[in-house]
């Protein structure tokens, strides 16, 4: 089989031609033009790095976060701009204070990263970590608010939901759930990873405590760039994990929020500063965010479909329940269990199908629930032939084993 043809898009993208990648959700892939424009801020920076921190630096980040609180509907002055999501969830976690015999409240699909972080956090402070099992494959929204609204008990404390689950490519029903959660008074740590540009997000309406989001990922921004919310109320209590002269600095009617996340020691901006850009870039190549939301899970819904069809086997979840990321277990174990890879180490058959086949998709071995699974995502850039490639160079691969 030669590989697929490109969509006609994907020159917009650096990524090469000689791979079938369907992998968007791991890390993202900026655009050809963000980088350019990237560029340019960095070359500002350097022609009088002193003018372009203590001058040009604080109204552009001003800038993009006025803009990218537009996409997530909130307040600007309650961002705060960071690295990542896992960065997100690490300081919220480290700021808060628990008590010996809280409970933090986790659904098993919840990221391995995130969770290491709540386990450091629980050996620190006595917490129990409490684990809510979502079952998958799964039938409906029902299954995931029942099992954790009832996994919720006087001492739980915290309660850390996904939007969008790393491994198991479920849309969260968080828009009924952070509610109900923060009505009892228990806080909610919103990790939204896979958030922006992928599902709508109304922070304003929504409520919860902290939402942490990465927009290098279904955003196309740099890697590197990513925001933290907190909820008004809450601020006091949340800050970053490098203590600077924003925690003195005169306030200048700024938020003491704001002036300790703001600045948090010399490094690259750029990333930052192309936010407005960014979203203005993304108009032009591919619509509004809204409508390659929907582009993209149209195209998500034919893939899945299709793949499950050809391995001959039922979809995991109804439709309704996936976005731009889903994830199919296979139907036979390559592997005896003891003889699973780590989580976090390459799976042979994404080998397989990277040197084989050129297809860059993520393959792994998931203990809880248990199994094998190829995630597949979709994005701007990819058609429908590359997911049919995809289908039957995975019908290839398994009638051999």
């Amino acid at each position: 089989m030669g590989l697929p043809k490109k969509a006609e898009i994907y020159s917009n993208w650096n990524l090469s031609d000689d791979i079938v990648f369907l992998n968007h959700g791991s890390f993202g892939a900026t655009p050809k033009a963000i980088m350019e424009e990237q560029r340019k801020w960095q070359d500002l920076m350097e022609r009088d790095p002193v003018k372009f921190f203590e001058e040009i630096a604080p109204e552009a980040l001003l800038n993009s976060r006025k803009a990218i609180a537009k996409i997530i509907k909130c307040h600007f002055d309650d961002i705060a701009l960071i690295d990542n999501a896992t960065t997100g969830v690490n300081i919220v976690l480290r700021s808060l204070k628990f008590n010996e015999g809280d409970e933090i409240l986790v659904p098993n699909h919840a990221y391995q990263a995130c969770r290491n972080a709540i386990d450091f956090i629980a050996m620190r402070y006595s917490v129990n970590v409490k684990i809510s099992k979502i079952p998958f494959p799964i039938n409906n929204n029902d299954e995931i608010i029942e099992n954790i609204i009832s996994s919720i008990t006087e001492k739980t404390r915290l309660v850390m939901i996904d939007t969008v689950t790393s491994p198991t490519g479920l849309r969260m029903p968080f828009e009924q759930l952070v509610p109900m959660i923060e009505s009892r008074g228990i806080n909610v740590l919103l990790d939204a990873a896979h958030g922006v540009g992928i599902v709508p997000l109304n922070l304003e309406s929504l409520g919860a405590s902290f939402t942490t989001s990465n927009c290098h990922k279904w955003l196309f921004c740099p890697k590197g760039v990513a925001f933290l919310h907190v909820r008004k109320d809450l601020q006091g209590l949340i800050k970053p994990l490098v203590i600077s002269h924003g925690m003195t600095s005169p306030l200048q009617e700024m938020s003491r929020f704001r002036h300790e996340f703001d600045w948090t020691g010399t490094k690259d901006l750029s990333g930052f500063c192309v936010l407005p850009f960014v979203i203005e870039h993304i108009n032009q190549i591919g619509g509004s965010i809204d409508e390659i939301i929907r582009k993209n899970r149209k195209l998500l819904i034919f893939a899945r479909n299709l793949i499950c069809e050809r391995l001959k086997i039922d979809k995991p979840c109804p439709d309704y329940m996936i976005t731009s990321i889903a994830t199919i277990k296979l139907p036979v174990n390559l592997l005896s269990k003891n003889e699973f890879p780590n989580i976090q180490d390459p799976d042979p058959l994404h080998w397989q199908l990277m040197k084989k086949y050129h297809i860059q998709v993520p393959v792994w071995y998931w203990p809880d629930p248990e199994g094998r699974y190829i995630r597949i995502s979709s994005q701007i850039y990819n058609n429908e032939e590359e997911y049919k490639y995809l289908a039957e160079s995975l019908v290839d691969l398994l009638n051999k084993v």
